[in-house]
């Protein structure tokens, strides 16, 4: 369950009408929290944040599931357009909560886990790696719709510390 803390700024991210990527980092900013007071651990980056983005889903953000998930999800629902539901014999109703045993296990997985996965060098390693595989376009657009939701305020701070980011690179 996220921290009450944790909804609180997801909401705020979403009146602000900023996108669904940006609530759902405040649970992977969590998320990274936990493994570095050791919480528990993660295998990679990836994996951390990959928490942090099913925690985000589980409270209601609305970002699309990527990769095979996607794809498998995308498939029943053409096959069940295509064919009628067919009636299924079974006798126990499956709940899509997760069994106490399968979640006590997935804990300890994790308590053995490193803890170096959310590492400033890791977490950077992970973000460049995941900017080279986007197009210029998209990184561009992603960049304007930012600009749109920071306001006066988040602006003129941005302005300032790329002037002095300006000034720390010419002077070097």
């Amino acid at each position: 369950m996220p921290d009450k803390k944790t909804l609180q700024r997801a909401r705020a991210d979403k009146r602000a009408g900023k996108a669904p990527s940006t609530q759902a980092g405040e649970f992977v900013r969590e998320e990274i929290d936990h493994i570095r007071e050791g919480k528990h651990g993660a295998r990679s980056a990836k994996q951390a944040i990959a928490i942090g983005l099913s925690k985000a889903r589980r409270a209601g953000v609305n970002i699309p599931a990527k990769g095979a998930s996607a794809k498998k999800a995308a498939t029943k629902k053409t096959s069940a357009r295509k064919r009628p539901a067919a009636k299924k014999a079974t006798t126990r109703k499956k709940s899509s909560e997760t069994t106490a045993t399968r979640k006590r296990a997935a804990t300890k997985a994790l308590k053995r886990e490193g803890r170096s996965s959310a590492s400033k060098t890791a977490l950077s390693r992970q973000s460049r790696a995941a900017a080279g595989k986007r197009t210029a376009a998209s990184r561009s657009a992603a960049a304007k719709k930012a600009a749109r939701t920071k306001g006066a305020r988040g602006r003129a701070t941005a302005a300032r510390k790329a002037a002095r980011t300006r000034r720390a690179a010419s002077s070097s």
